[in-house]
């Protein structure tokens, strides 16, 4: 509970996985992915309920065994490659109800620590916010981007003046898709995670590994042998 709301947080895992497959289940270090993110949020100092959204027995399974509640098992129309992970958290919210705030924590993203989950949940309440979702600086500027016209000519994605040097540029950030936080009733409403009222949330870059590749889990075994 944070300034007198109760919390729930989601952890959206499907079975299904096309570039890497059963990528949730996958053991780094002796673990499978999605216990990084279980046991993160388990140490919340805010969360009161912790589930998993899954239509597979095995991450059900793997969760249950980490200390996770499973309560339902996810809809066959939420557990495709189109679903969209905001309907996912939806269908926890009104499958679970008597929270205020909802949190979604992906999986793929092993490396948001509890300090990470509670500090976003903390800046949401500073700033009074209805919605509050991680970002990163991005390593590319979208003012250093191009697309190609028909003559296979550079034209800029953003319409300013030239930059010349790195310096010069605007800090731009990413959703890094580590934390999803939201009021539940202004959720419901609006139905997206990000609107013009969203606040964001800064994570540094290097817990912002996002798991998409068999690379990514190379990158996360590297980091917890350097770690270890």
């Amino acid at each position: 509970m944070i300034s007198g709301k109760r919390v729930l947080a989601v952890v959206p895992a499907r079975g299904g996985s096309k570039g890497v497959p059963h990528k949730n289940l996958r053991r780094v270090n002796g673990r499978p992915l999605i216990a990084f993110t279980i046991e993160e949020a388990a140490r919340s100092a805010y969360i009161d309920r912790l589930v998993l959204s899954s239509e597979d027995p095995e991450l059900i399974a793997a969760a249950a065994a980490l200390g996770c509640e499973a309560p339902f098992v996810r809809p066959a129309e939420y557990a495709t490659d189109t679903a969209k992970t905001v309907d996912v958290i939806l269908h926890a919210v009104q499958a679970l109800p008597g929270f205020e705030l909802v949190v979604g924590l992906q999986p793929t993203s092993p490396l948001r620590t509890r300090e990470d989950i509670d500090g976003c949940l903390e800046w949401m309440m500073e700033h009074r916010a209805d919605c509050c979702v991680s970002v990163s600086e991005s390593e590319e500027s979208p003012y250093w981007m191009f697309r190609l016209n028909e003559s296979s000519k550079l034209v800029r994605i953003l319409d300013v003046e030239t930059i010349n040097r790195r310096q010069d540029l605007p800090v731009c950030y990413s959703l890094n898709g580590a934390i999803y936080a939201a009021e539940i009733d202004w959720l419901n409403q609006t139905r997206s995670f990000v609107t013009s009222e969203t606040l964001a949330y800064v994570m540094p870059s290097e817990r912002s590994l996002d798991i998409d590749t068999e690379r990514d889990l190379e990158v996360l075994a590297k980091v917890y042998l350097k770690d270890g």
